[in-house]
């Protein structure tokens, strides 16, 4: 069966999500992955989808290092890998200042160095049943579990996008989740990873190489195309990280001008900013038959896992998130 994954992100509610993942699950899809964001608690709703399955792998994408303690990433993913007997997997990542002070109220710093101190107090707690640490951003005196996990080893598995994220997960990760990636981001990444693997004694071919792939199915390649506009849009607007990624892809003109609009708050005019290139080089856009070819492009690209990512939002959100995940789903041999 060909490896493929599907990521839910904003839009369906949680009994949704749960029911887009047992469909996921009955046509072949290897994993689902749930963002948190604004769209409900993404332990409790895979804890539900690992009720309702018994095959898929069950993920996060990502759980933000700031806005819950390590304590609690650690406890709640140890519950969910309990009670999906062993099919959970962590990602982590430092997730966005834009996001984190204004709407949590958390001051954001040193992101890297919190990411790196959460594996390692993440791991310990799982592992053992205690921690204690004391380090650059997190100090924990004693934590201990009141319960012996039966899943002492999670899959972590880390988000980035630029060299020193990308070196820190071939330092202590899984897996890397990467997004908004091009045909020849594989290539760059792997051997980023393996630099700094090695650098510290790690085997690099253990690590795995996923991406989130926006994705978008229409009965014309111009109307799937249309239908991910608003949304690259407000990535390249809100997020600097993404528009510095996109940048760096080629389409520096095109992201300095969604910024600039986004900054005056003229939405309509950074959407207008989104070519189709910048769209194509980073989604998968047009009809069924398309899409599955383009995910098949990035695996021969040398994307280990490619994770389908459609942007629906609205009321019938639910419903074209599970006409993507029938449009896509693997292939079987």
């Amino acid at each position: 069966m060909t490896r493929v994954g599907i990521a839910i992100s904003g839009g369906p509610n949680p009994a949704e999500i749960v029911d887009l993942v047992v469909l996921a699950e009955s046509l072949g899809y290897e994993s689902a992955w749930l963002a948190e964001g604004h769209g409900g608690d993404q332990f409790a709703i895979l804890a539900a989808c690992a009720m309702r399955t018994s095959r898929i792998l069950l993920g996060t994408s990502i759980s933000s290092v700031f806005v819950r303690t390590a304590p609690t990433i650690a406890m709640a993913a140890s519950s969910v890998a309990e009670l999906s007997g062993g099919r959970f997997i962590l990602g982590l990542g430092s997730s966005h200042k834009a996001q984190v002070e204004p709407e949590h109220g958390i001051v954001y710093a040193k992101p890297l160095t919190r990411t790196r101190e959460t594996v390692a107090v993440v791991r310990e707690l799982i592992r053992t049943g205690r921690v204690r640490f004391e380090g650059e951003t997190l100090r924990i005196e004693n934590f201990d579990l009141w319960y012996a996990p039966r899943q002492r080893e999670v899959p972590l598995y880390l988000s980035a996008v630029f060299a020193k994220g990308i070196a820190l997960c071939g330092e202590v990760a899984d897996g890397i989740i990467l997004t908004r990636s091009t045909l020849a981001t594989a290539a760059s990444v792997r051997a980023q990873l393996a630099d700094a693997a090695r650098s510290v004694g790690r085997d690099p071919d253990g690590i795995e190489i996923t991406t989130l792939l926006q994705t978008s199915v229409a009965d014309t390649r111009d109307a799937a195309i249309a239908a991910l506009r608003p949304g690259l849009a407000f990535y390249l607007g809100f997020f600097p990280r993404y528009n510095r990624l996109m940048a760096e892809h080629g389409f520096a003109e095109e992201a300095a001008t969604i910024a600039a609009a986004w900054r005056r708050g003229d939405h309509a005019a950074a959407e207008r900013a989104v070519g189709d290139a910048m769209i194509d080089a980073t989604s998968i856009a047009g009809t069924p038959e398309q899409c599955r070819a383009r995910i098949e492009a990035y695996r021969q690209s040398g994307i280990d896992l490619p994770i389908v990512s459609p942007f629906a939002r609205g009321p019938d959100a639910a419903a074209r998130f599970a006409a993507t995940i029938r449009a896509c789903a693997p292939a079987t041999r």
